[in-house]
């Protein structure tokens, strides 16, 4: 005897549009040899001085794979680690002009992404959809509840 739903199955619904986004934009940015922490990384970088601790929480990423993230960075020339102007025991993770000219044509493709997946809705739920994810995020869905055991969690970058 199957329990009967009294409330559309939101669990399902979040999880899948939210992975199928996620796929879309890393297919996207592989285009351009980027991934979407790379791209998070770089743009958070440009916004501000930035240690790499600080990037990998804005990031929702563990140290190892910071360290990754920012070692293939290093790698394709788009950004570097440089001690702190402000901390000399701090490093910081710097763009070099390479690497902000291509945050600028990433953020062009998460745009881009985020506008084809929104395209999908008549304008007014467009709006309608966003203000209430936001009001969610940012309201009743802002803190993650601990429970007895912890709760496995897809990376959820902030791709704005």
């Amino acid at each position: 005897m199957t329990p009967k739903r009294t409330e559309p199955d939101l669990s399902f619904l979040l999880d899948h549009t939210s992975h199928v986004l996620r796929t879309r934009m890393a297919a996207a940015l592989a285009e351009i040899g980027l991934t979407t922490r790379m791209h998070c990384v770089l743009v958070h970088a440009l916004e501000e001085e930035r240690t790499q601790i600080q990037l990998a929480e804005i990031g929702d990423m563990d140290k190892t794979t910071m360290v990754i993230t920012v070692d293939a960075l290093e790698e394709a020339g788009l950004a570097e680690r440089r001690p702190s102007s402000t901390d000399r025991r701090a490093r910081i993770i710097a763009v070099t002009e390479k690497g902000a000219e291509v945050a600028v044509h990433s953020q062009e493709i998460v745009d881009r992404v985020h506008e084809e997946a929104l395209g999908a809705l008549p304008k007014g739920e467009r709006d309608t959809l966003v203000k209430a994810l936001t009001r969610l995020a940012e309201g009743h869905l802002a803190t993650p509840v601990e429970g007895p055991t912890p709760t496995r969690r897809a990376r959820q970058s902030r791709l704005r």
